[in-house]
């Protein structure tokens, strides 16, 4: 597994949240995110990294996205 670094689209709301809408993968391609499953401040036992993880269910799989300091990064297959 690796550390990828990846552009959001997101919803800020009034009362603070963040809210993910899409991913833009590192060679562009743009995936909705179908639902947003959970939300909790976590690390990522894989890559390294902490702050929140997102659960995520885009193209009918679960994945996690997490923030870590103001960056964006999933947890991809080498």
């Amino acid at each position: 597994m690796r550390k990828v670094f990846v552009d959001v689209i997101a919803r800020y709301t009034s009362d603070g949240r963040i809210i993910p809408l899409s991913v833009v993968w590192e060679d562009g391609r743009r995936f909705d995110i179908d639902r947003i499953i959970d939300v909790r401040k976590a690390a990522s036992l894989k890559v390294g990294g902490s702050g929140w993880r997102y659960t995520c269910r885009i193209c009918g799989r679960e994945t996690f996205l997490f923030l870590d300091n103001g960056r964006w990064f999933v947890e991809a297959k080498n």
